[in-house]
């Protein structure tokens, strides 16, 4: 599974971030030719998001493009941009599993011969994409995570956007719980208040608490608080640790179940433990790691 701690949008329409993206360190980076950008620089933008994926090297962050709606720009978004390989497309304002399959088509369409397979974000920021959550996740083998975006989200509802988040609350759960069974990730709406640090690390710890994989990031700054939260702490590792050595040991001794501080280690919490220590390895915070 890849590593999603953050994902940044960077606006398509600014060749100066565009050049620069990949030095702020996110795990993604989200070229974005959609809310970023006025409809009369649309063609602008696809044209220089679309040089930037040819030539300019993002180093070790994922390559995303966020594309307009099919009803708008999206299909012209999709003709011009696939070609030129990003890894992900982010589908804005997905609502049914009928909208990932028609961009999946349009998708394959635009791929060229022998290029690596362009796979989906799914956007939800509908009531009916909410609810359609599961049913999107499993849409096509290219979703690979459904990311939710508040701000259009609750403004369908009529609902007040707070730093607290409990008008959200609903449809994170929703999310993390289809993405989870769907076998894919689940990504964190944005927290908009680039100036406020303390509300970011706030809002991501209980991101992470929830069960999100990751958050999208609107400032470089965030970044770093971003990662703080998502990665895994010593005392994370450790128990994935103790986990995994009681789970060998039991299998040594020929036992069904093991037992770990006399709670019952089952396959979730083996899952889970080995997640820890994969992610553990990745970002090279333990010198070994068994998965």
């Amino acid at each position: 599974m890849e590593l999603r701690r953050t994902m940044l949008f960077i606006p398509g329409n600014n060749p100066g971030m565009l050049q620069n993206g990949g030095v702020f360190g996110a795990d993604s980076v989200i070229l974005d030719v959609e809310d970023a950008v006025a409809p009369g620089e649309k063609d602008a933008a696809r044209l220089l998001v679309s040089y930037a994926l040819r030539n300019v090297d993002y180093g070790c962050s994922e390559t995303v493009v966020r594309i307009n709606t099919l009803d708008t720009f999206g299909k012209e978004d999709i003709r011009a941009i696939v070609p030129c390989q990003p890894d992900l497309l982010l589908v804005p304002k997905v609502e049914t599993a009928a909208d990932i399959k028609e961009v999946v088509s349009l998708v394959a369409t635009a791929e060229k011969p022998g290029q690596k397979k362009v796979n989906l974000i799914a956007l939800l920021e509908t009531p009916r994409g909410i609810a359609e959550a599961f049913s999107i996740a499993q849409a096509d083998e290219r979703v690979v995570a459904l990311a939710l975006g508040a701000e259009d989200y609750t403004a369908a509802l009529g609902a007040n956007r707070t730093k607290q988040g409990t008008e959200i609350f609903t449809a994170r759960t929703m999310i993390i719980n289809a993405a989870a069974a769907a076998g894919v990730q689940s990504i964190d709406t944005p927290y908009t208040d680039a100036n406020d640090e303390q509300g970011l690390l706030e809002d991501s710890q209980t991101a992470k608490h929830l069960g999100f994989k990751g958050k999208l990031a609107i400032n470089p700054r965030q970044i770093d608080v971003i990662h703080e939260v998502f990665n895994p702490t010593m005392h994370e590792i450790e128990w994935a640790e103790r986990v995994i050595e009681a789970i060998r040991i039991a299998e040594s001794e020929g036992a069904g179940v093991a037992s770990l501080n006399g709670k019952m280690v089952d396959a979730p919490v083996v899952n889970r433990a080995e997640r820890i220590l994969y992610l553990a390895k990745l970002l090279g915070l333990v010198k070994e790691a068994e998965v």
